[in-house]
């Protein structure tokens, strides 16, 4: 079948981010990763900016082991990160070789896909991330962020997306 439906679950990060303030700490997610696993998502999405600052400030957790344990836990799934472009999971742009060591670091432990964006739709603050997820064998996902009201207009979004391809 060529035109399949790929699913991809956000539980392990946008749930618990909306639900609970990102506060699920890895030992609640562990007892039913076998049964995630089993489903057969295209990717589970479990790491992002919030999870990782989450993780450290309020869980006393390394969002490192977090990777690998639920790696470990579920190696047949793709795991996918929110990547806040230049800004990586923090809440500052960093310089290009902190990005690039991020990318590298996270895709050797267990992440497989890269939702890339920025805040303000500025794809400059994308590329380079971009560019080392590729050079590192990972998915990428350009992602726009959508607003309403002026400038943003079907052709606002038609060339930021024509500027990310």
């Amino acid at each position: 079948m060529t035109n399949q439906l790929k699913i991809c679950d956000l539980m392990l990060r946008d749930g618990h981010q909306s639900l609970l303030a990102t506060r699920m700490r890895t030992d609640d997610m562990l007892p039913i990763a076998e049964k995630i696993d089993q489903v057969g998502y295209w990717a589970v999405e479990m790491w992002g900016g919030a999870t990782f600052d989450s993780a450290m400030r309020f869980l006393d957790e390394n969002p490192w082991d977090r990777i690998r344990l639920l790696k470990a836990a579920m190696p047949n799934t793709p795991f996918l990160m929110l990547l806040r472009g230049q800004n990586v999971v923090g809440y500052k742009h960093y310089p290009d070789d902190v990005l690039e060591r991020f990318v590298v670091h996270a895709h050797a432990d267990g992440i497989d896909v890269f939702r890339i964006f920025d805040a303000l739709n500025d794809v400059r603050n994308m590329r380079k991330a971009m560019e080392v997820v590729k050079r590192e064998g990972a998915h990428v996902q350009a992602s726009i962020c959508y607003t309403i009201g002026p400038p943003y207009d079907v052709d606002y979004f038609v060339r930021t997306a024509s500027r990310l391809a």
